[in-house]
C-alpha cells in the first residue's frame, strides 16, 4: 500500500534540469520503492522514478532489512529497457556514477568512492546503495527497477549492521544534506546523461568513468562468495562488470559477491 503525494510535491529551483523522458511520483508511505515499481511495471507507460518519505519493509542486497532515519533518501527508478540481462544489469554502474556526482555537490568529492559492485563510500563509510531487479520475459528485460537509499541526515544504527559490514555514515557527517527531493531532481538528471552514454556508446564510458573513483582499486581486497573466499589484487572491472582480482592462482573474473577491504 502507499501513499501518493503527487499533487503537493513542491518542485525546487533545479526543476529545470529535470530529464524530459522520466516520470515521478513522490508517496508518503510505502513499503518498499522497489516493490511499488513491480505494482507500477505492467501499467507504467515509460520511465519513473518512485521516490517515498518513509519505507515500513525496505530491503537491500540478499534481502537484508534496510533502515530509513526520516530525512534520508529512498527512491526507485522502474527504467524502460530492451536488454539481455547481462547489458540490463549494467545500469547499476550508471547509477553509482550518478549517485557520486550528486553527492560529490554537498560533500568534498575526494572523499567519494565507489565500492563494487554497489555501493558509495564517504571518508570509507558506506552513504550509499543500490539494488537493482529485473523485469522480462522469453530471455529480455523489458524493465530494470534500481532502488537507491542515501543517507542524507542519519546512518543507520549499529546495531542494525551486519557484522564485517561498512560502518554507515551520513552526508551531515560531512557537508550540509539537502532536501530528498533536491537530492532526486539532482540524481535524475546526472542519471539521464549516463543513460544516455550508455545507449549511445555502451558501457565503455561508464565503465571508465566509474574505475575512475573505484575504492582500492590495485589494492589487496577480498570477495566473498557463498560457497568460497577469494583474495587478490583488484586489477579492473571488465566490460561485463565483473569484478576482476589477480590471485596466487591467476585472474579471476567475479560476477557477485561482497567485496570487503
Amino acid at each position: 500500500m502507499s501513499t501518493d503525494l503527487t499533487p503537493l510535491w513542491d518542485a525546487p529551483a533545479t526543476a529545470e534540469f529535470w530529464p524530459q523522458d522520466y516520470q515521478r511520483t513522490l508517496l508518503a508511505q510505502v513499503d518498499s520503492t522497489m516493490a511499488e515499481a513491480r505494482r507500477m511495471a505492467p501499467q507504467a507507460s515509460g520511465s519513473t522514478w518512485i521516490m517515498a518519505q518513509e519505507q515500513k519493509a525496505a530491503t537491500g542486497r540478499r534481502g537484508r532489512p534496510w533502515s530509513q532515519p526520516k530525512g534520508n533518501f529512498a527512491a526507485t527508478l522502474l527504467l524502460r529497457v530492451n536488454d539481455d540481462p547481462a547489458q540490463a544489469a549494467l545500469r547499476s554502474f550508471s547509477m553509482a556514477v550518478a549517485l557520486r556526482q550528486t553527492l560529490a555537490m554537498s560533500v568534498p568529492p575526494e572523499q567519494l568512492s565507489l565500492k563494487w559492485p554497489n555501493d558509495v563510500l564517504l571518508a570509507g563509510g558506506k552513504v550509499a546503495g543500490i539494488l537493482l531487479e529485473a523485469i522480462g520475459q522469453g530471455g529480455r528485460v523489458d524493465w530494470v527497477s534500481i532502488g537507491v537509499g542515501v543517507n542524507l541526515v542519519a546512518a543507520p544504527p549499529l546495531d542494525q549492521v551486519e557484522d564485517g559490514a561498512f560502518r554507515p555514515v551520513a552526508v551531515a557527517d560531512y557537508g550540509t544534506p539537502p532536501s530528498p527531493q533536491d537530492f532526486l531532481f539532482w540524481l535524475a538528471s546526472h542519471f539521464g546523461h549516463q543513460e544516455r552514454l550508455f545507449k549511445e556508446f555502451g558501457f565503455g564510458p561508464i565503465r571508465r568513468l566509474w574505475l575512475h573513483d573505484a575504492a582500492r582499486l590495485g589494492e589487496t581486497i577480498t570477495a566473498r562468495l557463498p560457497n568460497e573466499e577469494i583474495t587478490g589484487r583488484f586489477e579492473t572491472v571488465d566490460e561485463n562488470g565483473y569484478l576482476v582480482l589477480t590471485t596466487a592462482k591467476g585472474a579471476r573474473a567475479i560476477a557477485a559477491a561482497d567485496v570487503y577491504f
